[in-house]
């Protein structure tokens, strides 16, 4: 099999990636990413002489330069689709690019899709999609309910997805899954933050009161999911994929303090965060029918991601220097509203 990986530079990408490449022998990829600030080459710089992986630098959004990497994959070729604008501060800050490339990038891959019959198209979207739920768990079938500009551009591109399904029939799978944590995540994200700030011995900013709930899903137990759903999920279907580890974020902040020897007094209550959805909770009976099941407990993958960060200082402590100005000029923007 030949996959089109786009967005491969990046966080999920790279690791699905790095697992493909690691259970199936005889497949060939073609990681198609823009290279953005959360794109990193570094982070697949173990797999530049292996024979079945090539890179193209492109964007979604580039009718050719997509076309050019599909026409490559032959008919028996599909596309996973990660490639997004992913971080909720940036779209509350700057809406725009966050519509191009979720909802017009899409439409720009669908449209390859057809014209060059790929035999599946595999679309990575987010629970963020459903909205904030108080009480119980939203199913496949639950309304979308988005409040953050990047969860409405993930939402509209799920229903351009939908739409190609239903109107030509296009090959097409969605899933939706719940906050990842793993090692190559950008550090703008709240555990690689916090991580990393406490590595530095800086304060942890945190949100609000500190009681907004997330399902905490390790970055590879989600790759096992995508890899199924691609393999085995029925066409036009869409898949929730959960760690089922639901935490309030001030959990999560003391246990990264105590497993980096850090007093609570590190925890900075900042102002919250516009629209800041309260919980998250999905419903994953229907991928779990498939055959898969989370493999690891969240105390476990975050002992795991705190000592990958610890190691691999020089990755994430240049890319954090380039960070400070946006974080600083988000706080800002915050506060005054």
């Amino acid at each position: 099999m030949r996959l089109l990986i786009t967005g491969g530079a990046g966080f999920i990408g790279s690791n699905f990636i790095r697992f493909v490449l690691s259970k199936y022998p005889d497949c060939e990829i073609i990681n198609f990413d823009k290279l953005t600030y959360a794109g990193n080459l570094e982070n697949l710089r173990d797999l530049e002489n292996d024979p079945r992986y090539s890179f193209a630098q492109g964007d979604i959004c580039d009718q050719t330069a997509v076309e050019k990497a599909a026409a490559k994959l032959g008919s028996d070729g599909v596309i996973v689709n990660f490639a997004a604008e992913t971080h909720v501060d940036r779209s509350i800050v700057s809406a725009g690019s966050f519509v191009q490339t979720d909802v017009y990038g899409t439409y720009t891959l669908l449209e390859a899709v057809k014209k060059y019959k790929i035999k599946r198209y595999l679309h990575i979207s987010t629970d963020e999609v459903y909205g904030s739920i108080e009480n119980g768990s939203f199913t496949e079938k639950s309304t979308l309910s988005p409040n953050s500009p990047y969860a409405a551009s993930k939402a509209g591109g799920d229903l351009v997805v939908r739409s190609y399904f239903k109107t030509y029939g296009a090959p097409v799978l969605i899933t939706r899954s719940s906050n990842n944590y793993g090692s190559y995540q950008y550090p703008e994200k709240v555990i690689p933050l916090f991580v990393t700030n406490a590595i530095e011995n800086k304060k942890l900013p945190l949100y609000g009161d500190g009681k907004n709930v997330r399902d905490w899903l390790y970055v590879m137990d989600n790759c096992e999911a995508v890899d199924l759903v691609l393999r085995k999920g029925e066409l036009g279907e869409v898949y929730n994929i959960g760690g089922g580890n639901e935490r309030q974020n001030i959990e999560v902040t003391r246990f990264i303090l105590k497993e980096t020897g850090l007093p609570e007094d590190f925890i900075e209550p900042v102002k919250d965060r516009p629209g800041h959805d309260r919980r998250y909770s999905i419903d994953c009976t229907k991928v779990k029918e498939l055959g898969w099941q989370p493999k690891t407990n969240f105390e476990e993958g975050l002992k795991k991601t705190i000592a990958w960060y610890k190691n691999n200082q020089a990755w994430w402590k240049k890319i954090k220097e380039k960070q400070v100005e946006f974080r600083e000029f988000q706080q800002k923007w915050y506060n005054k509203k």
